[in-house]
């Protein structure tokens, strides 16, 4: 089995680090094959970021078409996760979805804890949608992404004395960590506090490889169905699909 981990910013760093999450908990036979976006926004932090990031991710998941049997998208925004669903015929996965199922699993209550506010009522409307809305809460910690790379910027700091707050405050039983740059600190963090804490990377890998394993993808029937082909104008031209879809 073949999963394909992309990540939609150009951040190579933190599409090793995922990798090396993934390969962590991938079962034996499965094999991690990781890509960084060669275009777009260095990290993702809100809609316009996402947004420029989406030609990058379906670029990478069109090229190497294929050669996997599934792909996580890695970013906890889930960017162009419907997109990227409409195009493969593969099982894809969004950090986000997969993490707050896997917490729903653990705990009646639990807290997300991401980057900056602007994520954090991104992620909100997520959690809401993924109908966990009642059970969860989504907490900023004040940390641009980039930070989470440098170990002098008091980004960990300010991570703990959220989750810290979220324990005490929310009555969390568990928490999930809200950002792809997060994914390396988790088992720490278990250890730490004693409550799960769900990582998407993770959480992603293992239900990507279930669904390959019970042979399931996703419905090409009516809202993923293929997009139909058409021409595109300009510098999407790339993207114009070239075959009717099913």
């Amino acid at each position: 089995m073949r999963i394909l981990i992309v990540n939609p910013n150009t951040t190579a760093s933190m599409t090793e680090k995922a990798a090396i999450a993934a390969r962590l908990v991938a079962a034996t036979g499965t094999e991690i094959i990781a890509a960084t976006s060669r275009m777009g926004p260095v990290s993702i932090e809100g809609h316009y970021d996402g947004a420029l990031a989406i030609p990058g991710l379906l670029t990478e998941l069109k090229e190497r078409a294929g050669t996997y049997d599934a792909a996580v998208i890695a970013c906890f925004d889930d960017t162009g996760l419907e997109a990227a669903r409409s195009f493969a015929d593969v099982p894809v996965l969004g950090l986000c979805e997969s993490a707050v199922a896997t917490a729903g699993f653990l705990a009646q209550r639990f807290t997300v804890v991401t980057t900056l506010e602007r994520s954090r009522v991104l992620i909100d409307n997520l959690v809401r949608r993924y109908g966990m809305g009642e059970r969860a809460k989504v907490r900023a910690s004040d940390i641009p992404v980039l930070e989470l790379e440098d170990e002098a910027s008091g980004a960990i700091g300010k991570l703990r004395a959220e989750i810290e707050r979220a324990l005490s405050e929310d009555g969390a039983e568990a928490i999930v960590l809200g950002c792809a740059g997060m994914t390396d600190l988790a088992r720490e963090l278990q250890e730490i506090y004693g409550v799960p804490v769900v990582d998407g990377v993770a959480a992603a890998v293992k239900q990507a490889e279930a669904l390959v394993s019970l042979g399931l993808s996703t419905s090409k029937r009516g809202s993923y169905a293929s997009p139909l082909a058409k021409p595109f104008s300009g510098a999407m031209s790339a993207f114009a699909p070239m075959r009717a879809a099913g």
